[in-house]
């Protein structure tokens, strides 16, 4: 599906009549058994999916399907609690709306989260991942089709769209906390099947450290529209074939639930440094 600029605007215009002036400078979009942090935002203004014109729902457990406005750490956020998924049947440019829409309300830096599969065999399950990269070679861009010039240019660069000072920004942090924070590749693969042990070990062989089914098509939407972005990965649980267990979602959301604290503690920190 096709989205014009105009309908855009329109969304934004319905969520800014919600927001009383308020204008948001940090967008943060949060994961599987992640979206606790929107309820830590001071002066909250919620704003449903569904109130929105040309949203769509979010329907993966563990996500609220809403907005969240207000102050976190002395910055002006938009809280994504929950996102959209190619798989559950929407295009990438739905997928990616609510960047453009988020962008077009003032943020202009995406916090972008997400639960994986750890592939990397030297590491475990409840690490935190500081994502470096990106591999997402398989399935079709979400800046496909016409392009729109007020967002950003037909052929944008992709070597740095997670932005190295926001990276560094985050070791630190992480350094003053003493929570440990693994740096690698995070490989997209669209779902909602787990994958196959083999199809692992490829991911390991391409030079994928943690594997997922989000955050790639929105990162890609928001280097496009000129946002600075910082991706964390928490290592939900062992990739497929690494150990001799199969893999549910309840083990991804048991996991969120159990970093809860180190998650919101280094957030919240880059957020005061920002």
């Amino acid at each position: 599906m096709a989205f014009t600029m105009e309908q855009y605007r329109e969304s934004a215009r319905a969520i800014q009549s919600r927001l009383g002036g308020f204008v948001p400078r940090v967008a943060m979009i949060l994961g599987s058994g992640l979206g606790e942090l929107g309820d830590e935002v001071e002066t909250p203004i919620f704003v449903d999916y569904r109130d929105i014109p040309h949203f769509r729902a979010s329907t993966a457990p563990g996500h609220r399907g809403r907005l969240v406005f207000g102050a976190l750490e002395g910055q002006n956020v938009a809280v994504m609690q929950g996102r959209m998924h190619h798989y559950e049947g929407y295009s990438y440019e739905e997928v990616t709306y609510a960047v453009r829409v988020l962008r077009l309300l003032g943020c202009e830096t995406l916090i972008v989260t997400n639960a994986a599969g750890c592939v990397n065999t030297d590491w475990s399950a409840g690490d935190l991942m500081l994502i470096t990269d990106h591999i997402k070679m398989f399935s079709e861009s979400p800046l496909r089709g016409e392009n729109l010039p007020e967002f950003g240019v037909r052929f944008p660069d992709a070597s740095r769209l997670y932005t190295p000072r926001l990276r560094q920004l985050a070791r630190e942090r992480a350094a003053e906390l003493s929570i440990p924070l693994r740096e690698g590749v995070y490989f997209y693969c669209y779902g909602p099947q787990y994958e196959t042990p083999a199809e692992i070990r490829a991911v390991r062989a391409l030079g994928g450290d943690a594997v997922g089914m989000s955050t790639a098509p929105e990162v890609i939407v928001a280097g496009h529209c000129g946002m600075e972005v910082l991706g964390i990965t928490l290592l939900s649980n062992m990739a497929a074939g690494i150990l001799d267990q199969p893999l549910t979602e309840e083990e991804v959301l048991r996991a969120g639930e159990t970093a809860r604290e180190k998650f919101s503690a280094l957030i919240r920190a880059c957020l005061r440094k920002m």
